[in-house]
């Protein structure tokens, strides 16, 4: 094998045998034989156990150590004493297992360690604390000069092939996605393979914390390639190439992280690129930095923990160092995106992608504190709670603008049918979502900074509608609430007060008063059946609020019901058609007339109107037909038979109760419906 050739000529480094040695190796000066033959033999002996003349590697290694102790030993550093030719020989038995691993005959590189890589490493160890020995001594010793150049040349060679390596290892020898192999961080791992972009704005990935997950489980790595990585570090760390070591190892994991990231489709953005996005585009941008966080936090962040802690395992506080500035950089682009986003125009739709980057960046504390030095813990948590308060506060005068929003919500055109108002459904549904961040808002309010100023006063703005008796005043006098109120609670109550003053003014824009009262119980009952179906708004408004809300809905029917069927119900009067115990005719055809029309033009118009709630639908037919049937058979009954004809009587009962149940199942449908056509 020809020498590598970044060794230097070795002749100025052979040093005569010393008498005290036990060693007598079989390998000559150049002056009797070539340099390249020597090379050649050299790494023909080590490719086997033993050296030449019986003298094997135990024993060369036996020797140093002798020797390395005796340079330690002696108090006179002015008198050294003779390089024995094992330095030597150690020093070419080092390079050439360099040499042959630089020339590729190791099919084994990077693969688990075998005993020609221990043997390696312990011979680097050897060859650093003899050099370490040799520094002791005055450059004026000419043997122990020499000697320290040799052995600090090889160490360096060394150190240099363990740099490279460990790089290799770290960047080059990761297991594959279809290796079953390779820990409990599974294929779906973001050390192994792309996240599966339907997961949204939720991380699927579970990954075991790192008091739980094996010693022989690493991110991506086999086990022996990391306990391979350990062994390099310790020796470098130990060699006095701490900085060689770190700067190789978080260069190359600094490079697998951000590809990590690049694979979550990271793209660093200003904040002018944020400030100048359509809320569309924002709104991506957001759902792709939760998934980033939340697989940092999950994933990234706790699988480079335990692959460092492992690799670090004889130097932990070194790790702490290097995690720690990893994760700076990484958090601080993080956190400037936040930052960004905080700060950007508010609007109502945002409220919820705020809240889910509070709460998405509060998870990422724990999962980078672990590891860090305590300077760096406490500097990183303040950033990151820092950065998470404006995103609360940004949240929480987005939901403060609630308010605005529906004060400045002034119709002038009342909304058909008196259906429920689009106002109600807006406000519902956003107010039904932002109680699914119940928890999240609470603690938001709750915080005492700038948040103080911005919080109204929860005793402002009572609502006018005379016709919701305070039903408001829930969660202050909820049987479910009571000694635990929150500011959050209070601004909630605030808004349903806001809402149920605009339904009241809104419902003012119907002339009829039947329609009126039907516009006014399709909204009480919407904001009723929404409350009761969301546990959240529930828990915040109470059983009270809800009793006292069912009271006004059911008022709204009687006074819907009052102010058409009642009416209704006067023409079928018995009042005035007897006359000297004699039945009016003229009189009882005019009121069979006057039932006709009014029930026509009733149907007629109320037909087109709208209550999309099936069973309030129900409970408004149900209870008109228990108004009007019973009312018009019993009139029918009596007074038909003074109708003298079938013609006459066929003229003005145009109906009979079966008819007239039938086409009140007709109302509320929101379709005009033909009575001609029914009764065909």
């Amino acid at each position: 094998m020809q020498p590598a050739e970044k060794n230097p000529p070795l002749d100025k480094f052979n040093a005569p045998i010393s008498p005290h040695s036990d060693l007598h190796c079989d390998i000559s000066s150049p002056r009797d034989t070539s340099t390249d033959f020597r090379e050649n033999k050299v790494a023909q002996e080590i490719s086997s156990p033993t050296i030449s003349n019986g003298h094997d590697v135990d024993q060369v290694s036996e020797d140093i150590d002798r020797f390395t102790n005796t340079l330690s030993a002696l108090d006179d550093k002015s008198n050294p004493p003779e390089v024995p030719d094992s330095v030597e020989t150690f020093s070419k038995i080092i390079e050439s297992r360099i040499a042959k691993y630089n020339s590729g005959e190791t099919p084994n590189r990077f693969k688990k360690m075998t005993e020609e890589d221990a043997f390696f490493i312990e011979a680097v160890l050897r060859i650093s604390k003899l050099t370490n020995a040799f520094s002791e001594y005055p450059p004026t010793s000419t043997s122990t000069s020499d000697s320290l150049n040799r052995t600090s040349l090889v160490l360096q060679n060394a150190m240099a092939f363990l740099e490279e390596e460990l790089r290799f290892l770290l960047e080059d020898s990761k297991i594959s996605d279809s290796n079953p192999n390779h820990g409990k961080i599974t294929k779906n791992s973001s050390f192994n393979s792309k996240l599966d972009k339907e997961s949204s704005d939720r991380c699927v990935l579970q990954v075991e914390s790192a008091e739980s997950v094996g010693d022989d489980d690493f991110p991506g790595y086999s086990p022996e390639t990391v306990t391979k990585m350990n062994r390099i570090v310790s020796v470098m760390i130990s060699a006095g190439y701490e900085k060689e070591c770190c700067q190789s190892y978080s260069i190359s994991r600094r490079t697998i992280f951000n590809e990590q990231l690049k694979k979550l489709e990271y793209e660093r953005l200003n904040m002018d690129d944020v400030w100048k996005m359509s809320w569309e585009s924002l709104e991506t941008e957001i759902k792709r930095w939760l998934n980033i966080v939340k697989n940092c936090s999950k994933t990234l962040f706790p699988a480079e923990r335990q692959l460092g802690e492992t690799v670090f395992a004889d130097h932990p506080s070194i790790f702490i160092s290097i995690f720690s500035n990893l994760a700076r950089a990484v958090v601080i682009q993080l956190l400037d995106f936040a930052e960004a986003v905080s700060m950007s125009k508010r609007s109502a739709e945002k409220l919820f992608k705020f809240l889910d980057m509070y709460e998405t960046l509060l998870d990422l504390i724990p999962a980078i504190t672990h590891s860090c030095s305590d300077d760096f813990e406490h500097e990183i948590k303040y950033e990151i709670a820092s950065a998470a308060d404006r995103l609360g506060e940004s949240a929480i005068n987005i939901f403060l603008d609630l308010e605005n929003s529906i004060k400045n919500d002034v119709a002038k055109n009342a909304v058909p049918g008196g259906a429920v108002h689009p106002l109600t459904r807006y406000v519902l549904n956003y107010l039904k979502y932002a109680c699914e961040y119940k928890s999240t808002l609470e603690k938001i309010f709750e915080k005492p900074a700038k948040l103080e100023q911005s919080l109204p006063d929860s005793g402002s703005n009572a609502a006018p509608n005379s016709n919701v008796e305070s039903e408001s005043e829930s969660p202050h006098n909820s049987d479910s609430q009571q000694g635990s109120t929150t500011r959050f609670s209070v601004q909630l109550v605030k808004v349903m007060d806001l809402l149920d003053a605009n339904i009241e003014a809104k419902s003012m824009l119907y002339k009829d008063h039947s329609l009126r009262y039907i516009f006014l119980m399709n909204n009480g009952r919407y904001i009723l059946q929404k409350v009761k179906g969301s546990t959240e708004i529930h828990q915040v408004m109470g059983d009270n609020w809800c009793r006292r809300r069912s009271t006004v809905v059911r008022q709204f029917h009687k006074n819907y019901q009052r102010e058409t069927w009642v009416r209704l119900l006067h023409t079928l009067s018995h009042e005035g058609l007897q006359v000297n115990a004699k039945v009016n005719k003229p009189m009882l055809k005019e009121r069979f007339k006057n039932f006709n029309t009014m029930f026509e033009e009733i149907h007629k118009l109320q037909t087109t109107w709208v209550v999309s709630d099936e069973q309030l639908r129900t409970e408004l037919r149900v209870s008109v037909s228990a108004v009007v049937i019973p009312a018009y058979r019993s009139f029918l009954g009596r007074f038909r038979q003074y109708l003298d004809s079938s013609k006459q009587a066929e003229k003005y009962i145009k109906y009979q109760p079966e008819d007239i149940e039938t086409l009140i199942e007709d109302l509320f449908d929101g379709n005009p419906t033909s009575m001609a056509r029914r009764r065909t």
